[in-house]
């Protein structure tokens, strides 16, 4: 229903009720909203209305989950987490995970503690990045790729060249790492200047406090608060 009406204020009634309920579907069968607290209900909200367009693409990264036999749905990062997670399930580059809408691929050995930490500090950030920008969201990242890669290429021409930098990470580094969306989620991962980016290269300092410190900061204000 929420889906629908928020179609058919721009006259796609009928595939906004499609993917409102494959959305519903998937994450009903597999429990994913946190309905406990605020940020279930919020989630399910902005996924049926103003993020239907990045919904869409996570109910493709379902799908394409579900073709999979291999795809390794990991329920102990997705139920009541707001997200879907696969092991590989939709990917597009090895090592790297992907987030389309609520759906997380490419999660990786998941046995491995710094596996769990890329989903749920740094993957679960681009999850409520889509969310709260919706479908500008794909834009600007799309936008910042184009603009970026130019940008890395001319500036590797004009100076990076006579220091020996390579070209092609140069243009990585630009078109990828110094995404702002990136950069956010990088610096909430506490992974900030990336291993992968080149070094020197772009802004050196975190946009945001990790999610590790600002975890250890809450526990250590609880704890004054109980002595």
């Amino acid at each position: 229903m929420l889906a629908g009406a928020t179609g058919s204020r721009v006259g796609l009634a009928v595939p906004a009720v499609a993917i409102g309920a494959a959305n519903g579907a998937f994450a009903g069968w597999r429990q994913i909203y946190d309905w406990s607290s605020h940020r279930g209900p919020v989630a399910f909200a902005l996924d049926s209305t103003w993020a239907l367009a990045t919904t869409a693409s996570g109910v493709v990264g379902n799908v394409v989950g579900l073709a999979s036999r291999s795809s390794g749905y990991v329920p102990a990062l997705s139920t009541r987490q707001n997200r879907h997670v696969y092991r590989k399930g939709f990917t597009l580059r090895r090592g790297f995970a992907i987030t389309l809408g609520n759906v997380v691929s490419g999660a990786g050995d998941v046995e491995q503690p710094s596996r769990v930490k890329l989903v749920t500090d740094h993957e679960d950030v681009h999850v409520w990045q889509a969310r709260w920008l919706g479908p500008l969201y794909p834009v600007l990242y799309g936008a910042w790729t184009v603009g970026g890669a130019v940008v890395g290429a001319v500036s590797w021409v004009a100076r990076r060249r006579r220091r020996g930098d390579r070209f092609a990470k140069t243009v990585e580094t630009a078109a990828y790492y110094l995404n702002p969306l990136e950069w956010w989620a990088y610096s909430r991962h506490g992974a900030w200047p990336p291993g992968g980016a080149l070094a020197g290269y772009g802004w050196q300092r975190p946009i945001v406090q990790s999610l590790v410190a600002k975890r250890l900061r809450a526990r250590g204000g609880a704890a004054a608060t109980l002595r």
